[in-house]
């Protein structure tokens, strides 16, 4: 059956990418930005039908819940597959922090960039230093900003430690901290096998993303946390311990 998927799923990933990418990319310029679609900018909801449109093609059934609250919020979610990304921004059109690799891949790289995503060498101090600063700045402008401080897709099962560093910016400008729990599951019981499993590059897991059976794919809005009065690793631990907490609450309570 996966086979049989994919001979569907990959002429429509072609199609929305000669036809939907095109019409995207001509809604992210300036009267883009300028027309409103009720309360959204024009540019933001074709994103989001953009991303939409990706994980239906890919067999995720979208469940969101909580509220995103508009305008500057920094948004700290667990990390399970490079189609966080995309699940996130058809939730709720962000810009991202991520690994300056990120920027090379397909699909996720285009919606990464015309997201206005920073992007970092892992590693080095300049980078951080530089990330934060823009991160600040573009916070500053009321803009969204996402980050996976879990530092990255790092194997087993569950919510990993969340690394403080990139919490500065919200300190600093006095954001607001908008924790998000991803999880994907099917018949239900957690799906974990979305990740990349031993050795799989990206393309290898592409393609069996694509293969797929449908699954459930939640994204949680958790009660955003004030950063006034905090140091850095107690913010990053108060949005940790509430991702693992919804993230190991009963499926049939989501």
């Amino acid at each position: 059956m996966g086979y049989l998927r994919l001979t569907y799923r990959l002429p429509l990933i072609l199609l929305h990418l000669l036809i939907g990418t095109p019409v995207t990319v001509l809604c992210q310029t300036r009267p883009g930005w300028a027309i409103r679609v009720g309360q959204r900018p024009l540019s933001q909801v074709v994103s989001r039908w953009w991303s939409g449109v990706i994980c239906w093609i890919f067999g995720l059934r979208r469940r969101v819940s909580g509220e995103f609250t508009p305008g500057p919020n920094l948004v700290a979610a667990n990390h399970i597959s490079w189609i966080d990304i995309v699940l996130l921004h058809s939730a709720s059109p962000t810009a991202f922090v991520a690994k300056a690799e990120i920027g090379e891949w397909p699909l996720i790289g285009w919606l990464a960039k015309s997201g206005g995503s920073v992007f970092h060498q892992r590693g080095s101090h300049d980078s951080a230093s530089g990330v934060a600063a823009v991160m600040a700045r573009r916070l500053q402008e009321g803009r969204k900003i996402a980050i996976f401080p879990e530092g990255g897709i790092l194997p087993g099962v569950g919510v990993k430690r969340f690394h403080a560093r990139l919490f500065a910016a919200a300190i600093d400008t006095g954001t607001l901290v908008q924790p998000v729990m991803l999880r994907f599951t099917r018949d239900g019981e957690r799906y974990d096998d979305i990740t990349f499993l031993p050795r799989e590059h990206f393309v290898g897991n592409f393609f069996r993303l694509l293969m797929q059976k449908k699954c459930i794919a939640e994204v949680h809005a958790l009660p955003q946390i004030d950063p006034a009065g905090k140091q850095r690793r107690q913010l990053a631990g108060e949005a940790e311990s509430v991702v693992r907490g919804a993230f190991e609450s009963d499926i049939s309570s989501g």
